[in-house]
């Protein structure tokens, strides 16, 4: 009987998608042997180029369930992670702390009984005269904000992620083909994956990470599988006001569910909206900006240097994310919403554990 390990080193896998969640699998299964083959027609263009890369797992309030079991997982592999990156990027790192803040009374008594009640020594409830509040009320002219720091979490440089697995991809020698799957298949134990040029490419398994286009592969009604569309919006902003330095302000923090990054002194990146929809909406500076009751003047004043957009998938009717085993070798792993980059390392271990079970 073959051993695993030679099951894994002959196992020719397709990963479809090659956003952070799919180019994570392809990294721990080229780990593990496989010869991976990723395939996407236009990898700058998915919903992860868009990711801000905040990493919410400690602070996250529901500490109980299969989504709290997964963040707990992936908090406890990222710090691994970061080390062997660091190999192919020395500067890789989690920015920390992750600072949450409202000037809602009610949303802060749910945070104030959340750091209570766990009583986590990583989570620290803000009051209004915190020392870690001192700039952002000096800059945001403002006293009624409040909140939660969390010393754990914090943020990645989701283009700097990118680029490094990119870099760790082409060292194992990962193929990449700029092609469109439209359909695929099973014939004679082998997956037939078909290109829009009607190419096929013969694969042992197939892992779908292509967001809501996974669901077009798939006979979605007999899997009971329903995603829809939610974009993400995110703008940096550069100020002319020479009485503010954005680089006083913490590293990153969300007021009002609005993510803001200091990127230098006189840029900040803010981020995201919600919108149910494949087209952003108009007027994303007041959507994006409009966090407080009175906007500060350097703010109002403000000029888009840069915008973007992603389009993620959301599970319809069931939890987030998707992360299924369909069978016969076909693994989905889909509808992360706003927690691919965070979520990352647990998928990517429960597929190579899936795929075991399958080879043995």
């Amino acid at each position: 009987m073959k051993s695993l390990k030679e099951n894994f080193q002959k196992a020719n896998i397709v990963i479809i998608g090659s956003g952070i969640i799919g180019k994570f699998n392809a990294l721990e299964l080229s780990e593990l042997g496989s010869q991976v083959t990723i395939i996407d027609p236009a990898q700058h263009q998915n919903s992860s180029n868009a990711a801000l890369g905040l990493l919410m797992g400690n602070m996250y309030q529901k500490r109980r369930g299969r989504s709290w079991d997964l963040r707990k997982q992936s908090i406890e592999l990222w710090p691994q992670w970061i080390t062997f990156l660091q190999k192919f990027n020395c500067e890789l790192n989690i920015k920390k702390p992750l600072i949450q803040l409202t000037t809602d009374e009610e949303r802060f008594k749910k945070l104030e009984k959340f750091v209570y009640e766990n009583n986590d020594q990583k989570l620290r409830i803000l009051e209004s005269d915190s020392i870690f509040l001192k700039n952002i009320n000096k800059a945001f002219q403002t006293k009624n904000i409040r909140g939660m720091i969390s010393l754990e979490d914090g943020r990645i440089n989701p283009f700097s992620l990118l680029q490094t697995l990119d870099k760790y991809l082409k060292h194992k020698k990962v193929n990449y083909l700029r092609e469109e799957i439209i359909k695929i298949r099973k014939s004679n134990n082998q997956w037939i994956s078909t290109t829009r040029n009607n190419e096929n490419i013969k694969s042992d398994m197939v892992i779908l990470c292509n967001s809501l286009k996974a669901i077009d592969l798939i006979d979605s009604l007999s899997h009971n599988i329903k995603l829809k569309p939610v974009l993400g919006q995110a703008m940096e902003i550069e100020i002319n006001d020479a009485e503010v330095d954005l680089l006083s302000l913490p590293k990153q923090f969300n007021i009002n569910g609005k993510n803001i990054i200091p990127k230098s002194k006189n840029k900040l990146i803010i981020g995201s909206t919600d919108e149910y929809s494949t087209k952003p909406e108009e007027n994303t500076f007041g959507k994006l900006t409009n966090f407080l009751d009175k906007r500060p003047n350097w703010l109002m004043k403000g000029k888009i240097s840069k915008k973007w957009y992603g389009i993620r998938s959301r599970p319809d009717g069931e939890p987030s994310p998707i992360m299924k085993n369909l069978g016969n070798g076909l693994v989905i792993c889909t509808g992360f919403y706003k927690n691919g980059i965070l979520l990352a390392p647990a998928c990517s271990k429960w597929v190579a554990n899936e795929i075991k079970n399958y080879l043995y």
